[in-house]
């Protein structure tokens, strides 16, 4: 695994393996790189763990999924169940909202459940100041979630 310093060239895709990342710590990591001009693509999305109490974490995600629209409850906001998506929706909140350059960023980010083949070849990076530092137990994967807020695989 290549460290952030290395990264250099705007022309290839940077590939990011999610895998074992704090969710608001790759999020920030990965929209400077998008703020920097490169295509960022972030695998194993199911696999990003979210720092705290379990049961803390399923409370807050079942009542941020009770906010809809008071006129027609269809009409939005749409919530997003899969890991993925999650994922796309933290990095966007990191990026400039009034900005043409946080528009432009956000289309260069690609998120994915697992590693597809296409990005295979690609050499795969993890950033270090946003790996886990307790044991696994003590953090809550997207994937879990996900499934308990609706996800189908």
């Amino acid at each position: 695994m290549a460290s952030q310093e290395n990264i250099i060239s705007i022309d290839k895709p940077i590939v990011v393996d999610a895998t074992d990342h704090i969710a608001g710590r790759l999020s920030s990591n990965v929209a400077k790189l998008l703020l920097n001009g490169n295509r960022v693509s972030i695998v194993n999305c199911e696999k990003i763990m979210l720092s705290g109490t379990r049961t803390n974490i399923i409370y807050h995600y079942r009542k941020f999924l009770e906010v809809n629209s008071v006129i027609h409850p269809k009409h939005g906001p749409v919530h997003a169940r899969r890991p993925d998506t999650m994922m796309t929706r933290m990095v966007r909140g990191m990026l400039p909202k009034k900005k043409p350059s946080g528009l432009l960023a956000h289309k260069r980010l690609r998120t994915y459940i697992g590693s597809p083949r296409e990005l295979s070849g690609f050499e795969k990076i993890q950033f270090k100041q946003a790996k886990i530092t307790k044991s696994a137990a003590n953090y809550t994967t997207i994937g879990d979630i996900a499934k308990i807020i609706g996800w189908t695989e």
